[in-house]
């Protein structure tokens, strides 16, 4: 049977953990070693960044982290609003990565928390 876009979020969602904004931004700032990475496209980065954070497109994600990556790494993504992220997430635990997780609303969730984005050229 058919999936719609919205059902493929919702069953990726529910198989990667979530963290919210605040819960990253205080796991970031006590030297939690994580990779994170903004799944968002490349019109989307100037607008902000959280600081530290890999931009790396949805589309090219898996070649990108292919080999170059520790599989027990923890790699929290984030897209936009947290769908694609989702799915990104779900893609990297099929890969065999076993610390993926999806932020909570997205960049769009960490910008309305008033957490600090960096800008980028």
């Amino acid at each position: 049977m058919p999936k719609s876009y919205a059902q493929l979020v919702a069953e990726a969602a529910a198989l990667v953990p979530a963290v919210q904004p605040g819960e990253l931004k205080a796991r970031l700032d006590a030297g939690e070693q994580l990779v994170l990475i903004d799944v968002r496209e490349p019109n989307e980065w100037p607008g902000g960044m959280i600081a530290g954070a890999y931009p790396i497109p949805r589309g090219v994600l898996e070649g990108q982290v292919d080999g170059k990556l520790p599989l027990e790494a923890t790699v929290v993504l984030y897209c936009a609003v947290g769908g694609r992220s989702a799915l990104a997430a779900r893609s990297l635990q099929e890969m065999g990565f076993s610390g993926v997780e999806n932020l909570e609303g997205g960049f769009q969730a960490w910008a309305a928390a008033g957490l600090p984005i960096e800008r980028r050229s």
